[in-house]
C-alpha cells in the first residue's frame, strides 16, 4: 500500500497511538474534577499545552478545539463578534478553505462585507493587493499558509506585517488570521507573529477530532462555546483528554528534525513530478514550480503537495484505477470531495474544466520513499496511456 493522500489526512504516529489507549484506559479523570485523577488530567493538559505554545510565536495563548475547521470558525466568528462594533469588512481570498469561506458566506448574510482577492495562476495572492484591499472598517484579514490543494506557500509573513503597520498608522485594530492547517509540523511556524492561527491535528500526525487556535497575547476573544468555562472560558465543553495529549506528542514529533524531514519530502516530491513529466505528455504542473521550506518562501510550493493535470484523462476514474492497485490519492480537498462542480481553487489559478477534470492531487509526509514513487510512476503511465489510447475523455 502506497499512501499519498496526507493533505486530507496522515497516520498517527505510532507513539500517539500509544499514548492515547493507556490515556482512555488509565487516565480517564475529568480535568475540572478537584481530586487526584482529575489533577492528573489537568496536568497532562497543561503539558500539551506548554509543548505547543513553545512550538509557535513566544506568549500566546492555545485554545484546544475539535480541530480545524472548528478553530477557523471560532477565529472568524469570535473576531467579527468583538469588532462588529468597530466595522464589517473582512478581506479573504478566493482559494482559501471552505471552512473560512462558508463561514465568510454566513458573516455576509449577516450584514458583514467580505472582500475576495484574486490569486496568479500559481495559487497566490500579491501582497500588494492585501495591502490595497485595507480600509479603516476593515476588522480581519484572513489568509492561509499553504493551500492545501496545490502547496503554494501564501503571503502571510508579509500580510501580517502589512496589518501591523496599517493599525500603527492608522490606529485601527485589524486581526490577522491565518489558516495553518496545512503547514503546523510541515514548515516552520515560528518566525511569524499572528495574531490568531487555527491547526489540526490529522493532518501532522495526530489524532483526528482534536486541534487549536492559537491566539496572541495581546488580542481577547469572547467565548465561542458557552457552559463549563473550560479552555480559559474561551471554548466550554469537557476535554478531549486523550486527543489533547495525542496531539502535543505529535506535535512536538513532527517538529523533529523537521528540515530534514522537509528536505526528504522534497526529494521525493521532485522525483515523482520530473518522472510524470518527463515521461508523460500533456502533463501540466498546478502550483508553483519551485519548492519553499519556510514561511518566507511565499510563492513557492510546500513539498508535502504535488498536484498535476492529466490532459485527456479523467482524475476521479484515474484515482479509482490507482485504488486498485492500492495506491491512493486525491482529486482535491477532501472536505469538498463529496460536492459537485470543479475545484475553486483551480478556477481562481484560471484553469477550465477539462484541465480541472484531469487534475490529480499528490501529497507526502515523511514515510514516502522514492521506491515506493517507482511504482507509483509505473502505474500511473500505465493508466493515463491506457485511458488516451481507449479515447476515455469524451
Amino acid at each position: 500500500m502506497i499512501y499519498l493522500d496526507n493533505s486530507a489526512t496522515t497516520r498517527q504516529y505510532d507513539e500517539v497511538t500509544e499514548l492515547m489507549y493507556k490515556m482512555a484506559k488509565e487516565n480517564y479523570g475529568n480535568p475540572s474534577s478537584l481530586h487526584a485523577m482529575g489533577f492528573d488530567a489537568g496536568n497532562i493538559l497543561f503539558d500539551a499545552r506548554k509543548e505547543i505554545e513553545d512550538l509557535m510565536h513566544p506568549g500566546g495563548t492555545v485554545i484546544f478545539t475539535s480541530g480545524g475547521t472548528e478553530s477557523d470558525n471560532m477565529a472568524l466568528c469570535s473576531t467579527a463578534r468583538k469588532l462588529r462594533r468597530r466595522g464589517k469588512r473582512i478581506i479573504t481570498t478566493k482559494v482559501e478553505h471552505p471552512a473560512i469561506l462558508e463561514t465568510c458566506r454566513r458573516l455576509a448574510d449577516d450584514g458583514f462585507i467580505v472582500d475576495y482577492l484574486n490569486v496568479d495562476e500559481t495559487g497566490y495572492v500579491d501582497p500588494e493587493d492585501i495591502k490595497a484591499a485595507l480600509t479603516d472598517d476593515t476588522i480581519m484579514v484572513s489568509v492561509m499558509t499553504v493551500n492545501n490543494e496545490v502547496g503554494t506557500i501564501e503571503p502571510v509573513s508579509l500580510a501580517s506585517r502589512a496589518v501591523r503597520e496599517y493599525n500603527k498608522a492608522h490606529g485601527t485594530s485589524i486581526v490577522f488570521h491565518t489558516d495553518a492547517v496545512q503547514a503546523f509540523g510541515k514548515i516552520p511556524m515560528d518566525d511569524a507573529s499572528f495574531d490568531l492561527v487555527s491547526v489540526s491535528g490529522h493532518k501532522f500526525h495526530g489524532p483526528k477530532g482534536i486541534g487549536f487556535l492559537y491566539m496572541n497575547k495581546d488580542l481577547k476573544l469572547p467565548a465561542f462555546i458557552t457552559g463549563g468555562g473550560q479552555e480559559n472560558g474561551y471554548r466550554s465543553s469537557t476535554e478531549n483528554t486523550p486527543g489533547i495529549a495525542g496531539l502535543g506528542l505529535a506535535a512536538r514529533m513532527s517538529h523533529d528534525n523537521l528540515i530534514a524531514k522537509m528536505s526528504r519530502m522534497a526529494d521525493v516530491n521532485e522525483y515523482l513530478r520530473n518522472a510524470l513529466m518527463t515521461e508523460l505528455k500533456d502533463v501540466r504542473l498546478n502550483g508553483p514550480l519551485e519548492l519553499g521550506f519556510t514561511l518566507h518562501d511565499h510563492g513557492k510550493r510546500c513539498p508535502t503537495v504535488l498536484n498535476l493535470t492529466f490532459g485527456s484523462t479523467r482524475g476521479e476514474v484515474l484515482l479509482h484505477t490507482l485504488e486498485q492497485e492500492r495506491i491512493y490519492v486525491s482529486t482535491g480537498s477532501a472536505c469538498s470531495s463529496h460536492k459537485t462542480g470543479d475545484s475553486h481553487v483551480l478556477l481562481a489559478m484560471g484553469l477550465d474544466h477539462k484541465k480541472i477534470e484531469g487534475a490529480i492531487r499528490f501529497s507526502f509526509s515523511e514515510f514516502n520513499t522514492r521506491e515506493e514513487m517507482d511504482e507509483v510512476i509505473d502505474k500511473t503511465k500505465a493508466a493515463v496511456n491506457r485511458f488516451r489510447k481507449l479515447g476515455s475523455f469524451r
